[in-house]
């Protein structure tokens, strides 16, 4: 984990995922889109590996108990992400831990928090998080 860690001191890596064949993946976008895109694109990379980021919210930490990561570390955290990785029994580590993570600009909530608030089901967050990413013209359907 601590090699993962390192590699957030990067400024262009967002996120790092480490399989359990040790093939390093990094993200480089902001909000969730690259965790988003490995559980479509290579699912099977995230079950039983570690990440780190550094952001994670609710709407990641659904997306990382979809994945079946085994252990998770954030810079930042929210109290909504804990709560979803400790029902998923999810070992996690994190530095700072707040109520919500906030948008880009600073003046609400996280939007893909917002939506994920009420969502319990990984699967049903994943298809979610897909149509606002979809609807944001971030990724294409």
């Amino acid at each position: 984990m601590e090699r993962l860690k390192n590699m957030l001191n990067n400024p262009e890596v967002r996120g790092v995922v480490m399989t359990t064949s040790q093939e390093i993946i990094e993200f480089r976008s902001s909000g969730v889109k690259d965790l988003f895109l490995l559980t479509e694109t290579k699912p099977q990379a995230l079950e039983g590996a570690i990440v780190a980021d550094r952001v994670i919210g609710r709407g990641a930490a659904l997306l990382l108990v979809f994945g079946r990561v085994k252990q998770v570390y954030a810079k930042l955290i929210s109290e909504h992400a804990i709560q979803v990785l400790q029902a998923a029994s999810i070992k996690f580590d994190y530095d700072k831990a707040v109520p919500n993570v906030i948008n880009r600009d600073g003046t609400d909530m996280c939007p893909v928090e917002k939506l994920t608030m009420n969502i319990t089901d990984p699967e049903v967050a994943r298809k979610k998080i897909n149509e606002f990413l979809i609807s944001k013209n971030i990724i294409k359907s």
